[in-house]
């Protein structure tokens, strides 16, 4: 009977460790899970900071925001110091684009949220002037993304209609549906 009793320890033994490595399996799985879900979490939330400094130098500093809305129209309304000015400033917009596009790739980037910086890098191409500079930039981006922006600049979508309802809340202050309609006089 002893034998018996040893063997049946034994093999419940060995059940409670395979129970045991199946829960410890199954916690691994779960922290790995939290732990991407956070790192998605907070590779968002460095992006957002990149454009959050941006945006706010654009609306705390006029000059700068003039000189950005002079070349995104017409780079050629700046000087050369201006247009290198310019340059650095589309680096750190485009490298924030590049780096949420490789998110997205990977997965790390919810999809709705890359569609939306899409949207707005599409934005962006539509103006003149950043179109210029991404067509001029003298160092690359990574293939990929390099790849992509070209796309977009050959077959779209640049979204060219928001460019035109951008100078005209620009030039009027009001988007152009707002704005009373055109009569001819006969």
């Amino acid at each position: 009977m002893d034998g018996l009793n040893l063997e049946t320890l034994a093999n419940l033994g060995e059940f409670i460790s395979a129970i045991v490595v199946v829960v410890s399996l199954v916690y691994l799985a779960y922290q790995v899970r939290q732990n991407t879900e956070s790192l998605r979490t907070e590779n968002y939330a460095r992006v957002l900071e990149r454009v959050a400094n941006m945006q706010a130098r654009l609306s705390a500093d006029a000059m700068f925001s003039e000189l950005i809305a002079r070349g995104a129209a017409d780079p050629a309304r700046l000087t050369a110091g201006e247009r290198v000015q310019f340059t650095w400033t589309f680096y750190e917009m485009f490298g924030a684009f590049e780096f949420m596009f490789h998110q997205a790739a990977s997965d790390a980037l919810p999809t709705e949220v890359w569609q939306r910086w899409s949207k707005t890098l599409s934005w962006w191409l539509s103006l003149p002037g950043v179109k210029a500079w991404w067509i001029s930039r003298p160092a690359p981006f990574s293939e990929s993304f390099t790849r992509y922006v070209d796309g977009k600049l050959q077959h779209g979508p640049v979204d060219a209609d928001a460019s035109l309802r951008w100078g005209a809340f620009l030039r009027t202050g009001v988007p152009p549906e707002a704005a009373a309609p055109v009569t001819k006089e006969t």
